[in-house]
């Protein structure tokens, strides 16, 4: 999707209000000129005392008449152009919406939360300035000072073109200065609050993983060093600011002296009344609210354009991930080899990859634990294997079709049991039905008692028809995932991915759960990915994770037998082995 298919839309759509948002803010100005110009022309024909008010009622009534339109027009004019942007505001997010939602597994996956709340949130906010605080000040600035010179050159041909030379300072050069100081800077502090804003919402939604780690101190440090850095950036950006107002107000100053030098020598030679003097100095400053503000226009350019990326990103990303899904699938299959080679994956070009050259095999029944530290990689491997992402480089393939080609079909595939599984606001039954929804009620109860939810179904009022309330919580946290458990025993595929699912469970109701998973799920193969080492002896394979790579593996009796480090972990995480 083009970057500017997010703009530009949006002009021709809206063609008929921006015409006329645009012709109020010329509008608004000119009245604010005239207003200064006529105030102006007053007090010096006041000064002069003269001998009937009908001299200068004239005046007066244009003081009054400008006064008044200018605040009008000024009013509709915001009018106008803030029920246009809103108008655009919904429809953007409405359009995001339909993006997201059709793809909406594949998009969450292949974007980090606080990517998706930050384009939602952030990004397209940011958008609509591009209308009311860039594009449309500039039009205007541009149309007003054409017509200064135009005016100024009906007067005097050369000042007018000293004056263009001071007005093109202030809506070209400077402009241009300000987006040469500040392009880079601009970027890198909207891409790093992105970071931060991602940062924050991927860590609170996680925040157990980080309790759980006991990373919690390095989280707030590393959180504090990124503000820090962000802090500095905004503050060069606000001294250039400053420099750059200072600038703008030097020239309006010279145009001022200009113009007072000007005036004082067409009085002095007869060319114009003397009154007129004040009015022209007087005009000067309300044309230089409409050169002034261009600077700051410009400057923002660089922020609609991390934000249109972002966009574009997101927006790409649920038809890449379409267009992955339909290549040649195999039919259900009660076996699946899964196949990892020189695997490599980044979220951005410009991120570290979050997977960095893994390679692993995994053979029918094969039972394997990926551990490692929060943003060690192991989600972003669980989402290569599920087919979510696609690789940037190597392959990940299942029975030798590739992981993305499955698309919809992989729940045949794989299922996942996570620390946080969706139960609805229905029975017993349907939550554990959505496994497989043809299923039999006796194929529901076979899973069911396989799950041990005998003893805890045969106590509830209704038994299998018992409603678990919302996110179930009529049930305690095992419960909830043996209930789960059952779901996946329902599915029956030949994959089984174990997302943290004793997360929150207290050690015996951990050590309990992983024992009927472990029974119930003989001949499948099991990817689990985990903190601790609880559990690690019943694996075929351990495979430890640093910053996307794999730094140690082996059997448990192997990294026993000679990796000290495991040995400390294995010591503590199970004390009493």
């Amino acid at each position: 999707m083009k970057q500017e298919s997010w703009i530009r839309p949006y002009f021709r759509w809206y063609s008929g209000r921006f015409t006329l948002y645009l012709i109020l803010g010329v509008l608004t100005l000119l009245s604010a000129g005239m207003l200064m110009f006529t105030s102006g022309f007053l007090i010096s024909k006041s000064a002069m005392q003269p001998y009937n008010i009908l001299l200068v009622y004239v005046p007066i009534v244009g003081v009054r008449t400008f006064g008044i339109s200018r605040a009008v027009i000024h009013y509709v004019e915001r009018l106008v152009g803030h029920d246009t942007v809103l108008r655009i505001l919904a429809k953007m997010r409405v359009r995001l919406y339909r993006v997201l939602e059709p793809q909406a597994l594949f998009i969450r996956s292949r974007f980090r939360t606080g990517d998706i709340l930050g384009a939602l949130a952030d990004d397209i906010e940011q958008l609509q300035n591009v209308y009311i605080r860039t594009v449309f000040p500039s039009v205007v600035a541009l149309i007003l000072y054409a017509a200064t010179v135009v005016a100024m050159g009906l007067f005097d041909v050369t000042f007018a073109l000293l004056l263009a030379a001071y007005i093109f300072v202030l809506v070209v050069v400077l402009p241009y200065l300000s987006l040469w100081f500040t392009r880079r800077t601009n970027e890198e502090v909207k891409r790093e609050r992105n970071g931060l804003y991602q940062k924050l919402t991927d860590a609170v939604m996680g925040i157990g993983d980080w309790v759980i780690s006991g990373r919690t101190a390095e989280f707030l440090k590393s959180y504090a060093q990124d503000e820090a850095a962000v802090a500095r950036k905004d503050r060069k950006l606000r001294a250039w600011a400053r420099w750059r107002s200072f600038i703008g107000h030097f020239v309006v100053g010279l145009v001022v002296v200009s113009m007072v030098y000007w005036a004082g020598g067409e009085a002095a030679a007869g060319r114009i009344d003397a009154t007129l003097i004040a009015a022209f100095v007087l005009i000067v400053f309300p044309l230089s609210d409409a050169f002034l503000p261009v600077s700051e226009a410009v400057e923002r350019t660089p922020q609609y354009r991390v934000s249109l990326d972002r966009l574009a990103r997101i927006s790409g990303g649920g038809a890449e991930a379409v267009e992955a899904a339909a290549g040649e699938v195999a039919p259900r299959t009660a076996a699946a080899d899964v196949r990892l080679r020189d695997v490599r994956f980044a979220y951005a070009a410009e991120d570290a990859d979050s997977v960095d050259g893994f390679s692993l095999d995994f053979p029918q029944g094969k039972r394997v634990m990926v551990i490692g530290r929060s943003g060690a990689g192991k989600s972003t491997l669980l989402k290569l294997i599920q087919g979510a992402l696609a690789p940037s480089h190597g392959t990940v393939q299942i029975n030798g079709i590739p992981a993305a080609a499955y698309g919809d079909r992989m729940p045949e595939v794989i299922s996942v049991l996570n620390q946080s599984p969706h139960l609805f606001d229905t029975t017993v039954s349907n939550n554990i039905r959505l496994g497989r929804p043809e299923a039999t009620d006796e194929e529901i109860g076979r899973a069911a008692q396989a799950a041990q939810l005998g003893p805890l179904v045969a106590a509830l009022p209704q038994g299998m028809n018992t409603p678990m309330r919302e996110t179930g919580r009529r049930f305690s946290g095992g419960e909830r995932q043996r209930v789960a458990l059952a779901r996946i025993l329902l599915q029956d595929t030949p994959v089984l991915i174990l997302d943290e699912p004793t997360v929150g469970l207290d050690p015996r109701t951990e050590r309990e759960l992983l024992a009927t998973i472990f029974r119930t799920t003989q001949g499948k193969s099991l990817i689990w990915v985990t903190h601790h080492l609880v559990g690690a002896e019943r694996m075929d394979e351990i495979v430890f994770m640093e910053h996307g790579r794999v730094v140690m593996r082996g059997s448990h009796a192997e990294l026993l037998a000679r990796e000290p480090r495991y040995r400390n972990l294995y010591r503590l995480d199970c004390p009493e082995e």
